[in-house]
Parts: structure tokens; C-alpha cells; sequence
């Protein structure tokens, strides 16, 4: 029989990427499809695999040697969306592990909306330090990566020492609640958050079609788009996808294989795992009061593209303003011009530069 001959061949795989991971940590994996063969030959060869953490097993990629830097993405990505960093921190000698975070691609899909609250999040990090038998790793997050690794620091200042953010800046914990204050201030209009806070109705769009939603998003700058089908401002008009326009082609830093394998990743996982951090907007400040008035003091260093719509246009000296009123040592504020949201993967160069600086910046002097 051809099975134990597969069992044989796997466990033996198994036997020799394991490493210093060790064998307690070393499962028997699926067989890699082709498009992540693919994917971690574009990424330089990362090893993945599942680990266990906080009652749930995500997949990470992982490579290197050195101080623990965790890359944290955001909403709607993957580890893949580190591609262009992971061999480069590694080679730079740093022990890098990029995780899909729970909801997406190859981790667990926990069924409650409460299960994505930021403080299960936050633990997600910090197991995976514990699993990776590291005391304490440095940050670096990218959109909802960014405001959950903002939060990390807040809650577990013992475990992570610095914190490299994109595109989200954060002034600490607001008085009132976010979700209160963008039902104000849109009203009956549409606005994606909103949109996604009844269940069912944006996954439902999004899942029926994974390649309009995401080539829209990741075409957002940088790309000759198509006039939308839907104009009208009122929610009631219709959902999200009608609202942006189609790309002509794609943007220079995304190739068909890359959008390929972002959408094979969420026709396996659907969307709703990671709408789900949206929906907990309202929770999370309810259940973070401790978190008024905290400061971070560990290194922080936060970088943008100047075409970002989160960041609005602000500038450097604004941004810096707010994320004092959190942060006591801010290393480095960077808007990089003609750049937009998608920046670790659109000036992979520069950005990488800059993640370097601020690393080899937090080693003690020898």
C-alpha cells in the first residue's frame, strides 16, 4: 500500500526541517499545494508550519536565527503579505515568524465574534512567544496588525520590547467608544466598518467573490481603475464591492501569482474570521478601561505611504503629535511618498531599510 510509504516519506520530512523547533512541535503537515510551494519560493524559502497557542493553532511562516520579530498583518492578508521582509530580517540575523492571524488562511477559524476581541488576539502573540521559547520579541504590525500590536504592547509590556507600525497610528485609548463615534459620524451614509458590523452581510458579498473584493482593495493606488458601478453615498444603496472600482491591470508590486494566492487563501478561509475583528470595535474598548493613560515605553519606530486613506494626509510632525500622547520614545516617523496603504509590499526596499535601522538600533552596544 502506498499510504504507510506516505506516512514514511512525511515523518521523515518532518525529521529534517525540524531543527531546533524540535520534534514535540513537529505534526505531520498536509502536502503543500503547488501555489505554496510557489509562494515560499517567492518568500525565500520560509518553513511553514502550525503551532499551538492560546487554545487555538495558527500557521506561521518562519525563518532565521536571532532576536524574535514577529510580522503581524492585517485585514484582508496573510503571511504571504510578508514576503519581501522575512529573508531579509532573517539573513540580517533575526529569528522571524509571520503567522496567519486566527481567522485567516491556514490557522483556526474560532466561531464566535467575541473570540477576536483584542485581548485573545494579544495572547495569540504572546503564545507564540512561549512557543517559541522566547521571553520577549519585538513587533512589527501592518493595519489591524498595527492596532493589535499597539494594544500588545499596552498589555503585555514585559513580553514585547519594540514596535515597528504601519500605516495605524494610535493616541491610546480614546474616552469614548470608536464604533459610537463612526455611527455619528456617518449616519445613514455607507462606511466599510459599519457595513461589516451586521453578520452575514459583508462575508456573504465578499466570499461569493474573493478575487473583485481583493483586487479592488490592493488596487486602491497605484492602479488605472474602472468608474464604480455604485455612487450613491447611502448604505442602503448597496454593498462595498459595487462601490470600487475594478482595476484595469494591477499595480506594479502585485503580480497575478501574488493575487492568485490571496485568493486561494480566502476561498479556503472565507472572510468572516477576519470581519470579525471589526465587529469587536465596541468590545474592545469596553473591556480595556485599564488601558486609560497608559504609556508604552519601549521603542517605537511607525512608517506610511503619503497615498495611505487611513493616514488622511497627515504629515510627520502630526503624526509623531499623536502617537505622543502614547508612546514615550518614538524613533521615527516616515511618510513615504507615492506609496499607498499596502506599503511593506509596495516599497519592499525601502521599507525593509528602515525595519533594519530600527532593529539594529535596539541591540545593546558590544
Amino acid at each position: 500500500m502506498a499510504f504507510p510509504s506516505m506516512l514514511r516519506s512525511l515523518a521523515l520530512s518532518c525529521l529534517m526541517t525540524a531543527g531546533s523547533v524540535g520534534l514535540a512541535s513537529c505534526a505531520l503537515q498536509p502536502a503543500i499545494s503547488s501555489s505554496e510551494r510557489a509562494a515560499i519560493a517567492e518568500a525565500g524559502g520560509p518553513t511553514l508550519r502550525m503551532v499551538e497557542t492560546n487554545g487555538v493553532k495558527l500557521r506561521i511562516a518562519e525563518m532565521g536565527e536571532g532576536p524574535l520579530v514577529l510580522l503581524v498583518h492585517g485585514w484582508p492578508e496573510s503571511w504571504y503579505s510578508w514576503r519581501h521582509q522575512i529573508k531579509a530580517l532573517a539573513d540580517a540575523g533575526y529569528h522571524v515568524v509571520a503567522p496567519d492571524m486566527r481567522g485567516y488562511g491556514g490557522s483556526d477559524k474560532p466561531a464566535n465574534i467575541e473570540d477576536y476581541n483584542i485581548r485573545e488576539l494579544s495572547a495569540d502573540l504572546v503564545g507564540l512567544l512561549d512557543a517559541m521559547g522566547a521571553k520577549t520579541a519585538t513587533l512589527v504590525g501592518h493595519d489591524w496588525g498595527a492596532i493589535v500590536s499597539w494594544n500588545s504592547m499596552l498589555l503585555h509590556p514585559d513580553r514585547f520590547t519594540a514596535l515597528a507600525a504601519m500605516s495605524v497610528p494610535f493616541g491610546g485609548r480614546p474616552d469614548g467608544s470608536p464604533l459610537e463615534s463612526m455611527k455619528r459620524s456617518y449616519g445613514d451614509n455607507f462606511y466599510y466598518i459599519l457595513y461589516f458590523q451586521e453578520p452575514g452581510i459583508a462575508e456573504a458579498e465578499f466570499d461569493a467573490d474573493p478575487k473583485a473584493i481583493l483586487s479592488r482593495l490592493y488596487s486602491v493606488t497605484g492602479a488605472p481603475l474602472e468608474a464604480p458601478k455604485v455612487t450613491d453615498p447611502k448604505a442602503a444603496a448597496g454593498g462595498w464591492i459595487p462601490r470600487l472600482g475594478a482595476p484595469k491591470q494591477l499595480p506594479p508590486w502585485l503580480s497575478d501569482s501574488d493575487l492568485d494566492y490571496f485568493v486561494g487563501e480566502f476561498e479556503r478561509a472565507g472572510f468572516r474570521g477576519g470581519i470579525n475583528y471589526y465587529r469587536n470595535f465596541h468590545r474592545n474598548w469596553e473591556i480595556t478601561p485599564e488601558l486609560s493613560g497608559k504609556r508604552i515605553a519601549a521603542p517605537v519606530m511607525f512608517l506610511a505611504g503619503q497615498d495611505d486613506i487611513v493616514i488622511r494626509g497627515a504629515r510627520p510632525e502630526n503624526l509623531r503629535a499623536q502617537m505622543s500622547r502614547v508612546a514615550d520614545d518614538i524613533r521615527g516617523v516616515t511618510v513615504i511618498p507615492e506609496s499607498g496603504h499596502w506599503i511593506q509590499q509596495e516599497r519592499p526596499e525601502q521599507v525593509n531599510a528602515l525595519l533594519l535601522d530600527f532593529l539594529n538600533g535596539l541591540k545593546p552596544a558590544s
